[in-house]
């Protein structure tokens, strides 16, 4: 890029600590669909010339600053130092960017600290929500102090983003903001097909996502094979008595971490993929089972219906009966080639980032 092309690109930084691993797999660390998203909006953003991406992440040891794919990665916080210190690093860091624009995607009160950033620097600030909760009224409802903070500071926001309508219109229902719906986007490769054998289950052990409900389906069907992968959530004390129990299970394989470039050969061989949230936004697994054509169940997850209105899967709307049924049936081979490619159509359709890129280079266009 030319110095006269960089004076007049526009300059937007993501920030999510966690997600160093997704640009250097090399490094081993937790994240979530979160990091993901935004991995996938910066590095396709970075391949046009009239933006240049910079993405804050945390400390793993590695360099100051790296260009990984075009985008330009600042080291900033220790999660292992005290939250002063940390909260000082990022700060320098988002200096260090000198973006117009920053957007992030968590529930933290790093969203106070960057939208009190860019209120005081007069920059842009967008926020995309990552769970229902933030946009049902829920989080707050669970934590006065920190959710007040927290609606405060994306209220700060001149964009605010979600993943799907439903969510567009209980942020509407509970706080009046307005917010656009733009679905996650994720990078389409050609569908690959081999033998299935598996019900899969990808995830963190948060206790939203109830990993222990896979533990107890796979114990109700002890003639179907099940592959649980699943990393120890931040803060997460019962991990170890959940593995424990996982492992005594004879029909489970458990894996703790899969490297992100390798998962989707899981899903390639999974029957059914199987989501046990009690709620979500929209799970990027969501969308890594439809790219493989393998049909999803879920607990009470169901984004605006998705799961009915393409034929993706079923939602057992916290049904055990119905979870246990529905698994079995889905299992089946006719009904796992059927719901599968629904989903993979839905998610060429829906989902392409190279497509849905091009929304958020509208808005951070318009937003300046």
């Amino acid at each position: 890029m030319s110095s006269n092309q960089r004076g007049l690109a526009i300059r937007v930084c993501f920030i999510a600590p966690k997600a160093y691993p997704l640009f250097n797999p090399g490094v081993e660390g937790v994240f979530g669909g979160a990091e993901v998203d935004l991995y996938y909006l910066a590095t396709e953003l970075a391949k046009d010339e009239s933006f240049e991406v910079s993405f804050i992440v945390a400390d793993y040891g590695q360099q100051a600053v790296e260009t990984i794919e075009a985008v330009r990665v600042i080291k900033s916080l220790d999660f292992n130092k005290n939250a002063l210190a940390g909260a000082i690093k990022v700060w320098r860091a988002l200096r260090r960017a000198e973006a117009n624009i920053y957007m992030m995607k968590t529930i933290t009160l790093g969203v106070f600290l960057v939208a009190f950033f860019c209120r005081l620097n007069k920059k842009t600030f967008v926020y995309r929500s990552a769970s229902a909760s933030v946009c049902d009224g829920s989080y707050r409802r669970r934590h006065p102090v920190l959710g007040r903070i927290f609606n405060w500071s994306w209220g700060k926001a001149e964009l605010v983003i979600v993943q799907n309508v439903t969510d567009q219109e209980n942020l509407k229902l509970t706080t009046g903001a307005t917010s656009i719906a733009i679905p996650n986007g994720h990078r389409l490769a050609e569908l690959a097909q081999g033998e299935r054998d598996r019900i899969l289950w990808v995830g963190r052990s948060a206790e939203v996502k109830r990993p222990e409900l896979f533990v107890k389906l796979a114990e109700h069907l002890p003639d179907e094979k099940f592959t649980f992968i699943c990393q120890r959530a931040t803060g997460d004390k019962t991990y170890d008595e959940l593995v424990a129990h996982a492992r005594a299970v004879k029909n489970i394989e458990f894996i703790e971490r899969v490297p992100f470039g390798e998962i989707d050969n899981y899903f390639q061989r999974a029957k059914v993929f199987v989501n046990t949230s009690d709620a979500e936004g929209f799970p990027n697994t969501f969308i890594q089972a439809c790219r493989s054509a393998t049909p999803i169940l879920t607990w009470n997850v169901n984004p605006d219906g998705f799961l009915d209105r393409y034929g993706c899967g079923f939602c057992a709307g916290k049904s055990w009966d119905k979870f246990v049924s529905q698994c079995k049936m889905l299992a089946e081979p006719e009904n796992m080639t059927r719901y599968g490619q629904a989903g993979r159509k839905y998610v060429e359709e829906t989902h392409d980032i190279s497509q849905i890129v091009e929304e958020y280079k509208k808005l951070f266009r318009k937003a300046l």
